[in-house]
């Protein structure tokens, strides 16, 4: 089985990070987390506009999902 086929497990790492007591940390290891925290979205959000990319280069490529015009009503 590829490893992109097993099913991910579920609570992934940002939702314990969410959940964990912030009560232990320091003023400057929260500035830390917050900027680890800041780069790692950055990073997320890369990768979601190059996926938003590659999936558009195929639809326009091979026809992409037909959808309904804008006002809703599919003719």
């Amino acid at each position: 089985m590829e490893i992109d086929e097993r099913p991910r497990p579920k609570g992934d790492l940002a939702s314990q990070l969410a959940g964990e007591s912030l009560d232990p940390y320091s003023f400057d290891e929260l500035n830390e987390r917050i900027a680890l925290l800041e780069r790692e979205i950055v990073r997320v959000v890369a990768h979601r506009d190059k996926a938003k990319a590659h999936r558009a280069a195929a639809d326009a490529l091979f026809g992409g999902p037909k959808t309904a015009p804008p006002d809703g009503n599919a003719k």
